[in-house]
């Protein structure tokens, strides 16, 4: 997948609506998470991520900063980002609790 040419999304559509259920790429296009919901909008919003699991069993959520995140449509529209972060490191990122 050549993620170079693919519009990286402006500010005001890092919203909920367009965020949700969005695969998430580490370095090596490897799907690492999903995102599962945002707390906030925006370039300062807290996007919670679904790691690992297996059918919903497992599944750990992570908290990332929308700037460690980098949106984007592939051809067909679709929304997915670009991290340098790693299944691993996701993995090992304390469990965000839900308040």
């Amino acid at each position: 997948m050549d993620h170079e040419r693919h519009p990286r999304l402006l500010e005001h559509e890092l919203v909920a609506e367009n965020l949700e259920g969005a695969p998430i790429y580490g370095e090596d296009n490897q799907e690492i998470g999903k995102v599962s919901h945002l707390h906030g909008s925006g370039p300062s919003a807290q996007v919670i991520v679904d790691v690992g699991g297996f059918l919903g069993f497992g599944v750990k959520h992570v908290s990332l900063n929308m700037a460690s995140l980098d949106f984007m449509r592939d051809d067909n529209g679709h929304v997915h980002a670009l991290t340098v972060w790693t299944k691993k490191d996701l993995e090992q990122m304390p469990e965000h609790r839900h308040h």
